[in-house]
């Protein structure tokens, strides 16, 4: 059984599924699916994306609002750690830097960023992490606020293993997405080849960034498979044991 440990459920065209998302979630389960962690982007679309999820047990969520949103409401730490109160909450984020998408003065991504922390810390449940050309800041600001007492996953890995050994100290699981399946991903690849064995995770961040050979089109949780087949390619084992890895890795991050 797999889990996917990054997915946006409330972004995916559903309309190969009938625009029907109990169909959708059944082609899940045929897929040998156990659980769905799904991510947060901003609070406007949360009480939508918390109520199509509700009645799915084998759906877990986040709270939290992307570095790259611009507008609508800014996350205070209380309005986090009220909105993550519920047990379906089982992380907070999407948070981190992005100095890709976002320039010029960004001391509000920092005290974004320093705000879902802090809420994490109060609620002691762990982050999702969205790093994109900001390594060092990311790091420094992840020591500076103790993140570690409550860890958590950089997710869509995309830097070098270097990163991931300081991430790692810092009680952080490295989750790798479809990315990992592109030719150029090599330094990537090498990260995967060497994160230990209870320390990685793997997902899809659907509907976006779906692996070989579905790249450069919708992606979709049932797409994990492929992940799991590349890291298992990789380390030289099989796609049972990575399945069985990054499903207890889960279950241990977030002790269920």
């Amino acid at each position: 059984m797999l889990i996917d440990s990054h997915c946006h459920l409330d972004r995916l065209d559903l309309k190969p599924y009938q625009n029907d998302f109990s169909c959708f979630m059944q082609e899940v389960k045929n897929s040998h699916i156990e659980h769905l962690l799904c991510i947060a982007i901003d609070l406007e679309a949360y009480p939508a994306m918390l109520e199509m999820v509700e009645n799915y047990p084998q759906i877990s969520v986040s709270v939290g609002v992307h570095p790259n949103v611009h507008e609508g409401q800014e996350p205070t730490v209380d309005e986090l750690i009220a909105l993550g109160s519920i047990n379906k909450v089982i992380a907070i984020g999407e948070t981190g830097l992005d100095y890709f998408r976002s320039t010029g003065d960004l001391n509000w991504q920092h005290q974004r960023f320093r705000n879902h922390i802090n809420a994490a810390k109060t609620l002691k449940k762990p982050l999702i992490i969205h790093t994109r050309e900001a390594k060092k800041d990311t790091l420094r600001i992840l020591k500076e606020e103790n993140a570690q007492e409550v860890g958590g996953i950089i997710h869509c890995f995309t830097e070098d293993w270097e990163f991931a050994q300081q991430a790692l100290e810092l009680n952080f699981y490295i989750s790798f997405s479809g990315i990992v399946t592109f030719n150029s991903a090599k330094e990537i690849q090498e990260v995967a080849k060497k994160v230990p064995a209870d320390r990685f995770l793997i997902e899809t961040d659907s509907p976006y960034l779906a692996p070989v050979p579905h790249r450069g089109r919708p992606n979709y949780p049932t797409y994990i498979r492929f992940v799991a087949e590349q890291i298992a390619k990789l380390r030289d084992v099989s796609v049972e044991e990575v399945a069985e890895l990054s499903t207890a890795n889960f279950y241990r991050l977030f002790n269920n």
